[in-house]
């Protein structure tokens, strides 16, 4: 087990292989899209005629127009790679399912919209705001405990 230092304290906390698991994932497929882009850069650069000048930017548009698509490029492939992780549980790795709407429109202090995913193997569920008043929130991840346990127990006091 992986102990995560906690700032200011001098004490660790434990890290679950989860949690490690979850963010290596994350930085695999970074690590993917960067060699991705790197190989359509050096194909850019295979395809394009070479420059007469030391900085093309200034004085070639084709050069400049290829590289803002390439940058667009860039920046929408990681966005895709962060957005695919945020809707992923952070035990099995898996696409979270079954959107759940929750809370109402018309009673924003009541109930606050929002929608509940969750992990088809009852790893945990996660909460999405849609309502962002204050500014971004990050979506709550709530593990759920052994749900066979839960069911089995409840299955017994029947009894």
């Amino acid at each position: 087990m992986c102990v995560r230092l906690v700032p200011g304290t001098g004490t660790g906390t434990p890290v679950s292989k989860d949690f490690m698991k979850y963010w290596t994932f994350l930085v695999a497929k970074l690590v993917g899209v960067a060699a991705l882009l790197l190989l359509l850069k050096r194909a850019i650069g295979a395809v394009m005629p070479k420059p007469d000048v030391y900085s093309p930017f200034a004085h070639d548009l084709f050069y400049t127009s290829v590289m803002m698509v390439y940058s667009l490029i860039a920046a929408g492939l990681v966005w895709a790679v962060i957005m695919d992780q945020r809707y992923r549980c952070r035990s099995c790795l898996r696409r979270l399912r079954m959107p759940v709407h929750r809370g109402s429109w018309n009673h924003v202090l009541l109930g606050a919209p929002r929608t509940e995913y969750i992990c088809l193997f009852g790893h945990g569920t996660l909460t999405v705001a849609e309502l962002q008043i204050t500014g971004m929130q990050n979506p709550d991840w709530e593990p759920n405990q052994d749900i066979w346990t839960e069911l089995y127990s409840l299955e017994e006091t029947k009894k």
